[in-house]
Formats: structure tokens, C-alpha cells, sequence
């Protein structure tokens, strides 16, 4: 896992091999933060990280100079791999939480410009992400909400679908606030 640009550009980071995450591929995310690249000054982007396993995205963001950005994992291997990864690279950006991130959409009144969702392919609920985070809106106008999933999930029936985005294995779908 590799942080691909920014202040810890080119910085590796081996999680345990114990964790069961599946960390974006380092073509994935960097064709992903392409597309952020020409919609977003990222030093003044609000992001919510939902299930964050490695915590991959957001020290991508962190990275790049995003100062609030609010990671949600559930997960206690997987919070603890990413506690220690914020002490030590000293990104004080993030906001690390350990909760439930369908409980935590639901409970949350904050506002982002960018949410990004990475659930467990194969998780129940996938397709409810974007009703529960525009019912309670939870994106700032123009904001942005991508969902992470395989090529076997079709979320594209919201009316705030905008587009997916394939990296290989990996699809981005996009809502618009």
C-alpha cells in the first residue's frame, strides 16, 4: 500500500497481514484522485472516509493537504493499524472513529464536500449508501459521494447518480449532491 502523492508521496505502508481489508489498488486510486484533482482544492475539502479499513484514502487526502477528514472503521484490528499510522506519520487532519458507518451516516449532522465509501464487496446495504447519506444530507452543494464496489453491484438507479468509473476490478460510483 502506497501513499501516491503528496507531502508522503511515495511512502509504503505495510499493514498486517492479519487485517482483512482490501486496500484500493494503487492505479484505482490514483485514477480516482485525477477526477477529485480537477473538482477540488483539496487544503479546504471536508472528507468522510466510511469504512476505511487500511485507511488507504485517507491518508491520501491527508496527504494532499486536506485538514479535516473523518474516518469511520469499525473493525478493532484494522482501527488499531490505523491509529498507529496517524501517530506515526503525524496526520492530524484525521479524525479517526471506531463505529458502525451505517449507524454513523445515520446519526451524523455534519457536511462534507467529499464522502467515500469502501464497504466489504459483498456487504448487505451497499445500494442504501446513497439514500441514507442525501436523506440526511450529508453533502455540501457540489459535493461528492463515491462508492467503492465490484462490478457485480449497480447502484446507478439514485437520481444523484452521476457516473462509475472502472480501474480493472474496481468501480467508482459517483453521486452529486
Amino acid at each position: 500500500m502506497r501513499i501516491i502523492s503528496g507531502k508522503h508521496k511515495g511512502l509504503t505502508l505495510k499493514p498486517p497481514k492479519t487485517l482483512k481489508a482490501r486496500p484500493t489498488t494503487d492505479i484505482a486510486k490514483e485514477g480516482l484522485f485525477n477526477i477529485l484533482a480537477n473538482r477540488f482544492d483539496f487544503e479546504n475539502v471536508t472528507i468522510l472516509d466510511l469504512f476505511a479499513g487500511t485507511g488507504s484514502i485517507s491518508y491520501e487526502f491527508a496527504s494532499r493537504g486536506c485538514k479535516s477528514i473523518h474516518l469511520v472503521e469499525m473493525d478493532f484490528k484494522h482501527f488499531a493499524f490505523i491509529r498507529k499510522t496517524i501517530t506515526e506519520l503525524k496526520l492530524n487532519a484525521i479524525t479517526p472513529i471506531r463505529y458502525d458507518a451505517y449507524k454513523f451516516l445515520k446519526n451524523c449532522t455534519l457536511q462534507f464536500d467529499i464522502i467515500f465509501a469502501d464497504p466489504p464487496y459483498d456487504i448487505k446495504g451497499i445500494e442504501n449508501i446513497p439514500d441514507i447519506v442525501f436523506t440526511n444530507n450529508l453533502l455540501k452543494n457540489n459535493g461528492l459521494l463515491i462508492i467503492e464496489h465490484s462490478k457485480k453491484t449497480n447502484i446507478s438507479e439514485n437520481s444523484h447518480y452521476v457516473e462509475t468509473r472502472s480501474y480493472g476490478n474496481v468501480h467508482f460510483s459517483l453521486f452529486k449532491s
